[in-house]
């Protein structure tokens, strides 16, 4: 058990950069944190972090540590919510990482937080490349294909990217027929928060074809603020269409060059690699997986996966 408790002193005060905040977490003092590190250095035989008098960092050995103490905690967790009467009723803290796209995660989230108020939801809404296993987080939302050998995916639902304009901004500007048109045009771009490259426009185009050098009127890092300036007719925006698909009802954006576009991208939940999940993660998962796209026909892939 000591050795539980040491393994714990140290995931927290590696999460946290600190001794003092991982032992006011954990309701100890810092220097009980601090003891209780040291002999588990000194029992493994190796530095776990580089200390100095305003902060610590992990060595090499301890990043590596640190991976599997994680997965230690997470089965001891599970297996103590299976052998309790809590089984039913999952409890406890979920630290999430979501895209900055609330108008479609926010109704399945606050619905989960409804089903299971026991649960303590730790949110980081950011469109950035999170590391889920060295930042600690039991589970992220991101597109794309799963890349990271270490980890698990879930896939939630498909989506594509629309070129969308105001009436208005068409009116003035006319209406683009063809890639090559849009160098006369206020193009609105994406731009990676992790990279910062622009998002490329999914064009249909040859493989030998060159792409197109789009201008730049705005540039920013999050969808929803390129939709409002799209909304307020000051150019034309690539856009995910669950964003754009009510604007698009209400006649406020209109679709442009649809036949030149072809895109599909996917939304999947990934968490650490595990035997067994803990049920609160356990939860979260299959929750999301039935309601995210629940009634989109558009986006809906759960028959599928």
């Amino acid at each position: 058990m000591e050795s539980l408790n040491a393994i714990a002193f140290f995931v927290q005060a590696a999460e946290t950069r600190s001794y003092s905040a991982a032992g006011r977490i954990l309701g100890v003092s810092s220097s009980a944190v601090g003891k209780s590190i040291c002999r588990l250095e000194q029992r493994l035989g190796v530095r776990l972090f580089h200390r100095s008098t305003r902060s610590i960092t992990l060595t090499a050995e301890g990043a590596l540590f640190l991976e599997r103490c994680r997965r230690i905690l997470c089965e001891v967790e599970a297996a103590e919510l299976e052998l309790s009467e809590t089984r039913q009723a999952p409890r406890g803290r979920l630290r999430i990482s979501l895209p900055l796209v609330g108008m479609l995660v926010m109704p399945a989230l606050t619905a989960f937080m409804h089903r299971y108020p026991d649960i303590e939801l730790d949110v980081d809404f950011s469109d950035r490349l999170v590391d889920v296993i060295e930042e600690g987080f039991d589970v992220v939302m991101r597109t794309g294909e799963l890349t990271d050998s270490r980890l698990v995916s879930r896939p939630l639902g498909t989506y594509r990217l629309q070129l969308v304009a105001s009436p208005g901004y068409l009116a003035r500007r006319g209406t683009p027929k063809v890639p090559a048109d849009l160098a006369h045009h206020a193009c609105l771009q994406h731009k990676f928060p992790s990279t910062g490259k622009f998002e490329p426009w999914p064009f249909k185009r040859a493989e030998d074809e060159p792409g197109w050098a789009l201008p730049a009127s705005m540039v920013c890092n999050t969808s929803a603020a390129l939709m409002d300036v799209a909304l307020a007719g000051l150019g034309i925006a690539c856009l995910p269409d669950f964003l754009v698909r009510q604007a698009i009802g209400r006649g406020e954006l209109v679709p442009v060059m649809d036949a030149c576009v072809e895109h599909q991208g996917t939304f999947r939940l990934l968490w650490p690699s595990s035997k067994h999940l803990a049920p609160k993660l356990r939860v979260f998962i299959d929750f999301m997986g039935a309601e995210l796209f629940k009634g989109d026909p558009a986006t809906d892939t759960r028959s599928a996966a």
